[in-house]
């Protein structure tokens, strides 16, 4: 009997002290963006498209522009492309940038449209699923227009995706083409969040401002934020995003060097 009462008590000691390394994990991973591990280099490159310098692993977010657009740059060791449009998809941009050990992820959508190498190298993600590569977790989640309504829709659910990535305790948000979708507003603990407004194809600048409050990442990037009128008023964004919370820092790069 007092051996059961001694492995007892050992087991309650084991499992309190595993709750609370969790809890401890959970609490550091939701409070001061500073305590975070991972150091992430942003190079933007043009509207939709950039490279992200991470852990010593090279992730392209939508690579267009063809060759030139990525010359000197380190090679693609993962590359993400988010949905079919020609500012997202360029597939001659996919052939001249994706190796032999580079990971290229797509809806399937998008892998519907490759030619036949870059297709069957391609790995898709439908929204809600994730993989695994090089210590990153990658997972889909929805990209869309609001309200949803038929396929005439600029975006419809399902077709495209948006990525969370994730190594150690750091994670980039990247939005693509889509309005500030409940799925958006309910993500935590995002550190570095690339978000788009250029109506009609997705949100307003107060519509986006208003969508990263919910969410409340550590750093926020504004980009695709060229349409039919022009550049949209990133610098109204910056000030609608600090006026409801401060600590949030807003980055205004380049994507429209040209402009």
């Amino acid at each position: 009997m007092k051996t059961l009462v001694w492995i007892a008590g050992i087991a309650l000691v084991l499992i309190g002290g595993f709750y609370a390394f969790n809890n401890y994990i959970y609490t550091e991973k939701q409070g001061d963006p500073s305590m975070r591990t991972s150091t992430v280099e942003v190079i933007p490159i043009s509207h939709a498209s950039a490279i992200l310098v991470w852990a010593g692993v090279t992730i392209y977010m939508d690579p267009t522009g063809g060759a030139p657009a990525y010359a000197g740059k380190p090679a693609a060791d993962i590359v993400l492309v988010t949905d079919i449009h020609s500012d997202h998809l360029s597939t001659s941009t996919l052939a001249a940038i994706v190796g032999p050990e580079t990971t290229l992820v797509v809806p399937q959508a998008v892998k519907d449209q490759l030619p036949g190498e870059l297709a069957a190298k391609a790995q898709v993600l439908q929204n809600g699923e994730t993989l695994a590569d090089r210590e990153f977790k990658i997972a889909a989640v929805p990209m869309y227009n609001l309200p949803e309504k038929d396929n005439s829709n600029f975006h419809t659910k399902g077709r495209g995706n948006g990525y969370v990535i994730g190594r150690d305790d750091t994670h980039v948000y990247v939005a693509g083409d889509t309005a500030g979708t409940p799925e958006m507003r309910a993500l935590t603990g995002i550190d570095i969040a690339f978000i788009p407004m250029n109506l009609p194809y997705t949100m307003s600048v107060e519509e986006a401002a208003d969508a990263v409050l919910a969410f409340k990442p550590a750093k926020v990037y504004p980009y695709h934020y060229r349409g039919p009128d022009g550049l949209a008023d990133v610098n109204k964004f910056k000030q609608l995003v600090n006026a409801g919370e401060l600590n949030i820092e807003v980055v205004l790069a380049d994507w429209y060097p040209k402009n």
